[in-house]
C-alpha cells in the first residue's frame, strides 16, 4: 500500500500538500481525543472512584479556552457530596 502511495506521489506531486494536511488533521484529532480521554472528569474504573467530577476544585479550569472567566476567583456553590 505504501508502494502505491509513493507511486501516486511521484506521478502527481500536487498531492503532497493534501497528504500532509490530511495526516496533520488526523494527528490533531487523535491528540485531542487522547486529551479528552485523560481528563479528570472521565471515569474508566467505576469501582475505585465512581464520581471523579465531585473532587474537582471550583478554581479548576476544565474548558480548553476560557476567555471571560477568571477561575482563580470562583467560589464553590452547593453542598459537598
Amino acid at each position: 500500500m505504501l508502494q502505491k502511495l509513493r507511486d501516486q506521489i511521484k506521478k502527481h506531486p500536487g498531492l503532497i500538500p493534501q497528504f500532509f494536511f490530511i495526516c496533520l488533521g488526523m494527528g490533531g484529532a487523535f491528540l485531542y481525543l487522547f486529551r479528552l480521554a485523560r481528563g479528570p472528569h472521565v471515569t474508566w474504573n467505576k469501582s475505585s472512584n465512581p464520581e471523579p467530577w465531585n473532587q474537582l476544585s471550583p478554581s479548576y479550569q476544565y474548558k480548553f479556552v476560557a476567555i471571560n472567566t477568571d477561575y482563580e476567583n470562583l467560589k464553590k456553590e452547593g453542598p459537598d457530596f
